[in-house]
């Protein structure tokens, strides 16, 4: 039942990061700006949301999840409406970062570092349950916010979603007020940190440098995939068909994983989608017909979506539990980065080249940088496996 209400918690709450990308050419035209201005309220809102997940999780460690999760849905209500009646785009930014990004970060890492505390035996279907939230979000959200903006325009949209996520996301959160369990140790059904010889620190920043790496490669396709349709010649609705074919595909992909790290690790499973991932990406460059494209973004969809939530489920794994909002905040504020970073990187490239191969080859080279600090992470477990032996 938790589980249930925290999936359809994220899927409500993730309209905080896919609601600035359909209105942002209304935005544009109404302030009278160019792309690159109406792109900086996104960027904002990645800022906020990648800060809110250390934040709020460090914040659900000391407090649990219910109190900071509440704030946050009352600060991503309050974001929507203030955004609402900006005169300005740079009230419409300041509304997009320090409320509506900081308060959707808490449907996503804190989230799934809170879900982790309910399960043993499934932990891993569990988490990546949870975490297909925001995949979900990324396919109800652009489809409803456009028929809503075709009769009252952006305005009137973020209004009614402030409103709606206000009456249904409190409820939600209300009824996750009981306190995580604590495991006592050898207590039945109980799972033990498991050993790896890393330290806390080192194994956290060896997270971080993968999470980083994989995501940069990740962000090629997510964010320029409409643009690289459009300069093919294939139209941008061909391009938003594809994306869409990768966030579902991704959810898919989401809760394979989860069965498979219950059942070979977490390691392993992280290993098989960065590999997967790398390779997918590698399929971009010489298949660029209309069928070939849509089947090749399946594909990276099915390789690429259970990859961040592994970095959670490790985290678990091998990190005392008390520090798991917070662990597992700082890992996915590196994704987060990585997906920014990477956006921009790609179309950086694609201005200086005129072409996005160069770009896909970037990705395919952090994605082989993804690859090293896994192999590194597999190599430490299993060391500290053998020492425990």
């Amino acid at each position: 039942m938790r589980l249930g209400i925290s999936l359809l918690l994220a899927t409500i709450g993730g309209a905080g990061m896919w609601a600035v990308v359909v209105v942002l050419p209304a935005v544009q035209a109404e302030f009278g700006i160019d792309r690159a201005a109406a792109s900086v309220p996104y960027t904002a809102t990645m800022v906020g949301f990648a800060a809110g997940n250390v934040l709020v999780g460090r914040a659900i460690d000391r407090m649990g999840y219910w109190i900071p999760a509440l704030a946050s849905a009352a600060a991503l209500s309050a974001g929507f409406l203030l955004a609402s009646l900006t005169t300005s785009i740079i009230g419409f930014t300041l509304a997009q970062g320090l409320l509506i990004g900081l308060g959707t970060s808490a449907i996503f890492g804190p989230l799934i570092a809170d879900i982790s505390h309910w399960f043993n035996r499934r932990r891993g279907v569990a988490v990546t349950a949870a975490a297909s939230g925001s995949y979900l979000a990324g396919a109800v959200w652009p489809i409803v916010i456009p028929y809503i903006m075709g009769g009252g325009g952006w305005r009137f949209v973020y209004a009614a979603i402030g409103v709606f996520c206000l009456v249904t996301m409190v409820p939600l959160v209300l009824m996750l007020r009981r306190g995580a369990p604590r495991e006592a140790a050898g207590s039945s059904g109980s799972r033990p940190v498991q050993p790896i010889s890393l330290s806390p620190s080192a194994l956290q920043m060896l997270l971080v440098v993968a999470g980083f790496g994989c995501c940069m490669a990740m962000s090629m396709p997510q964010v320029h995939i409409v643009a690289y349709c459009m300069d093919l010649g294939y139209g941008v609705a061909r391009g938003a068909d594809m994306l869409s074919i990768m966030l579902a595909a991704g959810v898919v992909s989401r809760i394979g994983s989860g069965f498979l790290a219950d059942r070979i690790g977490a390691v392993k499973t992280l290993l098989i989608g960065s590999a997967l991932q790398c390779v997918s990406l590698l399929f971009y460059i010489p298949f660029d017909g209309l069928a070939s494209l849509y089947v090749v973004s399946l594909i990276f969809g099915l390789s690429q979506g259970g990859i961040v939530p592994c970095y959670a489920i490790i985290v678990r794994d091998y990190m005392p539990a008390r520090e798991a909002g917070q662990r597992v905040g700082i890992v996915l504020m590196a994704t987060i980065f990585g997906m920014a970073v990477g956006g921009w990187m790609s179309g950086w490239i694609y201005d200086l080249t005129g072409s996005y191969a160069a770009a896909f080859l970037n990705g395919i080279a952090w994605n082989l940088v993804n690859l090293s600090a896994v192999l590194v992470l597999m190599w430490k477990a299993r060391r500290g496996a053998e020492v425990l032996a």
